[in-house]
Order: C-alpha cells, then sequence, then structure tokens
C-alpha cells in the first residue's frame, strides 16, 4: 500500500449560461431532489465540520458521504468524498464557480487520489455527465429524457444495491 498519489487531481469545467447565484443554489440545494446528482437529496447543515450525505429520495440509501470543509457563498464548497457503493479512501470535491460574461463556469476539482483508489479513473466522465445535467436543470428547467429513464429504473432495482448503500449501515459507520 503506498500513499504516493498519483495523477492527484481530476479537474471537470462547464460554462453555464445562468447568474451564478441559482447555479449555487443547484448546487448546495438541500431543499428538494438535486436531479442532476443522480437524483439524490443532499443534507446536512453545510457549515464547515458537519456532515453531508447524498441520498436516496426517501433517504432509505445513501451514496455519498462526506464532511463539509469550506462554503463560500456563492464561489466554492469544498467537501470530503466517500462513495458508500464501492468504497475508496476519502478524497476531496471542490466546486469552484466564477461570473463569466451572462453566465458562470463551474470547475470542479476532486483530489486526493492515490494508487489505494479503483475508481479514480471513472471520475472525470462521470462529472462531465454531472456537469452537463446541472447545465440542463438550470439552464432549462429539466434533464434528459433518457436520464429520467435511467433513474426510474434505478428507483426500481434499488432493492438489489449493496448492504452498505443502506442508510442503517451509515449510521452504523458514522457516516
Amino acid at each position: 500500500m503506498s500513499e504516493t498519489p498519483v495523477e492527484n487531481e481530476r479537474v471537470v469545467s462547464i460554462f453555464i449560461d445562468a447568474p451564478i447565484q441559482q447555479v449555487w443554489d443547484e448546487i448546495t440545494k438541500t431543499a428538494g431532489v438535486q436531479r442532476p446528482l443522480y437524483n439524490t437529496v443532499l443534507s446536512g447543515d453545510l457549515t464547515p465540520g458537519s456532515r453531508l450525505r447524498y441520498a436516496s429520495p426517501d433517504h432509505k440509501r445513501v451514496f455519498v458521504v462526506g464532511e463539509v470543509i469550506e462554503v463560500t457563498p456563492p464561489t466554492r464548497f469544498v467537501h470530503t468524498y466517500i462513495m458508500t457503493i464501492d468504497p475508496d479512501p476519502e478524497t476531496t470535491v471542490a466546486w469552484d464557480l466564477a461570473e463569466e460574461g451572462s453566465g458562470c463556469r463551474v470547475t470542479l476539482t476532486h483530489s486526493g487520489w492515490t494508487d489505494e483508489h479503483r475508481t479514480a479513473e471513472k471520475t472525470v466522465k462521470t462529472w462531465t455527465e454531472i456537469l452537463g445535467l446541472v447545465k440542463s436543470e438550470v439552464e432549462s428547467g429539466t434533464i434528459p429524457l433518457k436520464t429520467r429513464l435511467t433513474y426510474g429504473a434505478m428507483r426500481l432495482f434499488s432493492f438489489a444495491l449493496p448492504k452498505r448503500t443502506s442508510a442503517d449501515y451509515a449510521d452504523e459507520q458514522g457516516w
């Protein structure tokens, strides 16, 4: 086991044609479903040091857990990140927003990767998809039909998810 970072950061950026505050509100929304983030509900009080969770809308499944590191509205949101379905060692996600012309640029930096992580290679593709969905949601008020259908199928088969995604398991782990 090595703690030497291998390509420590993954960075993805997108322009969203909407005011920075609107994008911030979508990314940090705790009252309601965040459709771009795999139809999850973000819970936690979003203050540094507090726990956060991205859970299913019924809160029975928890997909991502972490701790809030920094919240500087409407430009920066940083938290640690552990994906419960396939847990790797903790990493860090930083959302940076900057006004750009009539809209804003969102830059997501996922860092802390080491050679212990098994999911590092999937990260850029996943965040690229998520940022595209954030853009779609904020600019048009919806996400593609194909994505909504995928979410429906995921909900139907949620009974088959590993135990480590259950809220009870997350509670037992102190997540």
